[in-house]
């Protein structure tokens, strides 16, 4: 026996759940395939490694989605500063303030298993939605309309329309043989879970080096989450050497806003690499998320496209949907991938832009990059641009994410 579902989405991460919430109530039935369930919730626990940089636009679509309390419930830390700067004397450091737009913060800093628990919650009390969880992909025979998914279990699912929300190896983009172009980037980020001295902040920063940046995101009480990109042979000396020797190795080489650590909770490294699908969309079937793009993670803007993902793919299939068109052919299909595709390409080559403008210690372009920083503080239209880009409310943002 197959079971058969209107959208099939494999993968029941952030993105691949959010786009299910979205579609919670439409009369599509909807089944999502996830390999394994986030670990269970406790406020004791520390802060988990993991961690991403949720926008205002992200932030709205939670809530029109019903999933945002289910995070709000949990923990999660609201930012309305984000400062950024190249020397250590922080000459022409720019700082920006939400209030400054008008908004109330910039964004929140959440752990992703946090964000993933409160959309599988939401996906849980869906009566057209269905969680089918452990499921391990076998095997994904491509075809236009009833795409098959076999489970290592013998399960075979069916989907009129299957959705690729399995990250950037992604198993369904690959058996639809949809090709990706990518690079690696010379540099890896090192995370780091510490306890500080100081509270709770309201700041994100960067220090910006000529091996890469230095980043600061705050959580929930005397908790934070550092990022120190470096070169893959530096992450890897980093990543060996004991808390001790690498508490000394932040406090020298981090600013002195870091604050007093007391204790490393845990470290983490993953490469960097640059991906985007050469196409989005092949009739009844479709990628979301990491599995259509993956971009330097510099601003923290990975998550939060792939949200627009969802929500923009949400809308043209339920507006399909009520005007009676086949929400997997191709042309329905293809509105959803003119309208992420190009402000995904966008986002990509302005990460890029600062990746390579940044990256380096060439005096021309230190000098121009310390003019833009300055003048993006200073001029107030530069400042509010800045502000919106960081919250997503810039460009093309679906109306679910209004």
């Amino acid at each position: 026996m197959k079971t058969r579902y209107d959208v099939l989405i494999v993968g029941g991460g952030m993105v691949g759940s959010a786009l299910a919430c979205a579609l919670g109530g439409s009369g599509l039935s909807v089944g999502v395939l996830e390999s394994s369930l986030p670990e269970a919730y406790s406020p004791e626990q520390p802060h988990d490694l993991r961690v991403s940089a949720l926008s205002i636009a992200s932030e709205r679509f939670l809530q029109n989605i019903v999933a945002w309390e289910g995070i709000s419930s949990r923990r999660s830390c609201p930012y309305k500063r984000m400062k950024v700067w190249e020397s250590s004397s922080q000459q022409g450091a720019t700082e920006f303030n939400a209030a400054d737009s008008g908004y109330s913060h910039l964004g929140h800093i959440v752990e992703n298993r946090v964000v993933q628990l409160a959309l599988l919650e939401r996906v849980r009390q869906l009566e057209n939605v269905d969680l089918i969880s452990p499921a391990r992909t076998r095997r994904i025979d491509y075809s236009p309309g009833a795409t098959l998914v076999e489970l290592e279990t013998g399960e075979q699912v069916v989907g009129r329309l299957v959705v690729a929300a399995d990250g950037g190896d992604s198993m369904v983009r690959q058996a639809a043989g949809i090709g990706v172009t990518k690079w690696d980037y010379h540099q890896q980020a090192l995370v780091a879970g510490v306890t500080t001295a100081y509270g709770q902040e309201d700041i994100t920063w960067q220090q910006f080096t000529p091996t890469g940046p230095l980043a600061f995101l705050p959580l929930s009480g005397h908790n934070a989450s550092i990022v120190w990109y470096n070169t893959p042979n530096e992450v890897k000396r980093l990543r060996a050497l004991p808390d001790d020797i690498f508490l000394e190795q932040l406090h020298a080489r981090f600013p002195s806003e870091l604050g007093q650590i007391s204790e490393i909770q845990g470290r983490s490294s993953f490469p960097l690499r640059r991906q985007h699908a050469q196409q989005y969309a092949l009739e009844g079937l479709v990628l979301v998320g990491d599995a259509a793009h993956m971009i330097h993670p510099l601003a923290g803007q990975g998550v939060n496209i792939g949200l627009l993902d969802a929500a923009a793919l949400a809308e043209v299939l339920l507006a399909a949907h009520a005007q009676g068109e086949a929400i997997e052919s191709l042309a329905t299909l293809k509105r959803y991938e003119e309208q992420r595709r190009r402000h995904n390409l966008l986002m990509m080559q302005v990460m890029d832009g600062f990746y390579h403008v940044f990256s380096n210690d060439i005096a021309p372009l230190k000098l121009l990059r310390n003019l833009g920083l300055g003048l993006a503080g200073r001029v107030p239209p530069a400042r509010k641009r800045v502000m919106e880009f960081a919250m997503g409310i810039r460009g093309s943002v679906p109306e679910l994410a209004r």
